[in-house]
């Protein structure tokens, strides 16, 4: 080899052997850092004076998705399927401050806190029906969800998309507001036989009205019994009771004689509101020692009005009932039938009643059927819906 040619090769060896040390540095390089998970909250930190309705939204962007998201208070929420954002399900609470801790899959932590309005004043469950004091928790296929509220409430939608009705058996429901303090739920047709129903008010932190919130939840549990239905006819002067759609009981009745419009029993579908071993009767409107002043003390009755209406024990009338109408607006059955009647009566059973001029009134105790499901509809804020399943 002359001289050229040995420098000739001795450059390209050293130019080969400079790329491969290139090579070898260039594949044991670490891999470029990828663009970092941002998570972004809101409510804001720090901010104030937050409505409890305000939805709380986590989200992620970047690298990761969330891993998991806490809020403290029992603020719970759910995340998107595909992990990139988080969503309260529920309404806070005034006058609270909330803490929220995001982690996403890739390492990334992020803590705010928010506080909630204040409130002037809070409102409350007054009363809800069915009960297990007042009606049992086992109830008639006619039986209405009534709730009474402890002050009068001007944000109805709020409050009515925080009342959900889940039944073991979906039926078509509506609530129905009776005036600024009453809301009661019915499904569109009867409930059906031997159905699990539970109400949740979740009313806690809810907007009632202007600077007034709800104070706490509410859940109730109660049971469908099986199908009874009674009807009777001041034409026929007769009552028949069904179970289950069969006929198991015919029993002869008096109804109440009119001439005043008070002395006629009210025609419509009534329920059985309560059962009475003894109930004292007076005339109304009529005091002692006026004309058709009357005090009785009856036995085994079953209240279905809240005008005095009752299906009662009559033994003075047992020659009239199954001919004639005597009674004052009552129902009058025989003493065996009567103590039968209260025996084998669910509170919310449908009592049907047709053949007098005077109707039954929605308002008049728990007239809600004598609405139609049109009618019904009028006063629910947020329509019909399916019950949740149970």
């Amino acid at each position: 080899m002359n001289g050229s040619a040995g420098l000739l090769a001795l450059a390209l060896l050293t130019a080969c052997s400079a790329d491969a040390t290139a090579g070898e540095e260039d594949a044991q390089a670490p891999p470029a850092a990828g663009p970092s998970t941002t998570i972004t909250t809101v409510p804001a930190d720090r901010s104030g004076n937050v409505p409890t309705d305000e939805t709380v939204i986590v989200s992620a962007r970047g690298g990761g998705v969330l891993k998991q998201v806490k809020v403290t208070g029992g603020l719970t929420g759910v995340l998107s399927a595909d992990g990139t954002q988080w969503r309260s399900t529920r309404t806070a609470r005034p006058g609270t401050t909330y803490t929220v801790t995001a982690t996403t899959t890739d390492g990334r932590t992020q803590t705010t806190r928010f506080s909630t309005v204040k409130a002037a004043k809070t409102f409350d469950i007054e009363t809800i029906v069915p009960n297990r004091d007042a009606t049992g928790l086992t109830v008639g296929v006619g039986m209405p969800v009534m709730i009474a509220f402890d002050k009068e409430i001007t944000d109805r939608v709020a409050v009515e998309r925080n009342l959900t009705v889940r039944s073991s058996r979906p039926v078509e429901g509506a609530w129905h507001w009776f005036d600024s303090q009453h809301v009661d739920f019915r499904p569109k047709h009867y409930w059906p036989a031997h159905t699990k129903v539970r109400v949740e008010a979740k009313l806690a932190g809810v907007r009632g009205g202007p600077g007034m919130f709800g104070k706490r939840d509410y859940t109730l549990d109660f049971r469908i019994g099986r199908e009874q239905i009674t009807k009777g006819s001041t034409d026929t002067h007769y009552l028949s009771v069904r179970r289950d759609g069969k006929k198991i009981r015919n029993m002869a009745m008096s109804a109440g004689r009119g001439g005043n419009w008070k002395y006629y029993t009210t025609s419509g579908i009534h329920l059985a509101m309560s059962r009475e071993p003894v109930t004292v009767m007076t005339s109304p409107g009529i005091g002692p020692g006026s004309p058709g002043y009357y005090q009785l003390t009856v036995y085994n009755t079953v209240r279905i009005s809240s005008s005095g209406e009752y299906v009662h024990s009559a033994p003075w009338s047992v020659g009239s009932q199954g001919y004639a109408n005597v009674s004052h607006g009552c129902v009058n059955i025989s003493p065996s039938n009567a103590s039968w009647f209260i025996d084998n009566t669910l509170i919310g059973d449908p009592i049907i009643i047709t053949g007098s001029p005077r109707i039954l009134e929605p308002t008049n105790g728990w007239g809600h059927w004598q609405e139609n499901w049109k009618q019904w509809l009028q006063w629910s804020s947020l329509k019909s819906a399916k019950t949740e399943s149970l």
